[in-house]
């Protein structure tokens, strides 16, 4: 029985010819997620504001003004309402009670679903979530630190294992996949929660596994063929690395896409934030860290002074494009 092969043997595909207008998209998306985070926002969850958040689901798209009328009756505190994966969920902010004892949060909760259920019937409360505002701080410095640390560690990791172009492509190419990430939930004002910062830790994790593959294959590559133009040397490596590139993408998002599907909307953040990741994740490593190698410099004549003029006798010229 044959193995199946996503990618052809022998493919060629000039992916630096365009790579200009690779950098030019991805130029405009990550202007695009930055001006989206900072017009919309992130629709942040209780972990990073603070507060009590009430989950309801309805039986059916509820009339989210009557129900802020219903709990601000209550006099619980400010009320706010958001729809978040189905019309018919409603998550439901207020502030903590005055007491810290758990006692006075069961308290709130139980007199905000009596009365819901009592105007609502059918209507559940799957979860409910209590994070005060001190802890809420620490988390969104704790979050951020974890990004930006694990960021410059990749792209430090990248340029004493290699050169320092590489280190410099490696940032470019995981800034943009985190930016852009945060762009997709800005826009869809999914609930950004600790569970997504885990996501997008595991994002830049996914995107320098598959970056280091290609930069391996260009190293190597620049070392047998030190004479070979630059362009047609990064085509040569990320070809030779697609059919792996392209095999472990499709297996990870089928089983993201289950998830997705049959996984309920309590992870439905977490997977669409992966299945997005792995989606950029794996363009920036075709189109955009590679090339970006040739505009920053990089040559393999540079890359390995010691070549010795016997080894240079062997060597493969490739055509320049």
């Amino acid at each position: 029985m044959p193995f199946l092969k996503l990618v052809p043997d022998n493919t060629n595909i000039g992916f630096v010819r365009v790579r200009h207008i690779a950098f030019i998209l991805t130029a405009l998306l990550t202007v695009a997620s930055i001006a989206a985070v900072g017009l919309r926002g992130l629709n942040l969850g209780v972990d990073f504001v603070g507060g009590l958040m009430v989950e309801a689901k309805f039986t059916g798209p509820p009339p989210l003004e009557a129900v802020r009328a219903n709990v601000d009756s209550l006099g619980v505190g400010q009320t706010t309402l958001q729809q978040f994966g189905d019309p018919k969920s409603v998550s439901i902010r207020l502030p903590l009670p005055e007491s810290s004892d758990e006692g006075a949060t069961n308290k709130v909760v139980a007199k905000v679903s009596d009365s819901l259920k009592k105007e609502y019937p059918g209507v559940t409360f799957p979860r409910y979530d209590t994070v005060s505002g001190k802890v809420s701080d620490e988390l969104i410095q704790n979050g951020l630190l974890a990004v930006v640390l694990a960021v410059l560690g990749m792209a430090v990791f990248s340029w004493f294992r290699y050169e320092w172009q590489f280190g410099v492509s490696t940032a470019v190419a995981v800034v943009h996949d985190v930016l852009m990430t945060l762009g997709f939930f800005a826009i869809t004002q999914m609930e950004f929660d600790l569970n997504i910062v885990a996501a997008v830790l595991t994002i830049i994790g996914y995107s320098i596994n598959d970056k280091m593959v290609i930069d391996d294959r260009i190293r190597e590559n620049m070392r047998k063929y030190r004479q070979m133009d630059m362009k047609s040397l990064i085509d040569l490596s990320v070809n030779e690395t697609l059919p792996r590139t392209v095999m472990t993408s499709v297996t990870i998002m089928l089983a993201l896409g289950a998830l997705l599907i049959f996984g309920g909307h309590v992870l439905r953040g977490f997977t669409a934030a992966m299945l997005l990741g792995i989606i950029v994740g794996t363009y920036s490593s075709v189109y955009v860290s590679s090339s970006l190698l040739i505009s920053l410099g990089l040559e393999p004549q540079k890359f390995d002074k010691k070549a010795s003029s016997k080894s240079a006798g062997a060597e493969r010229v490739g055509p320049r494009s």
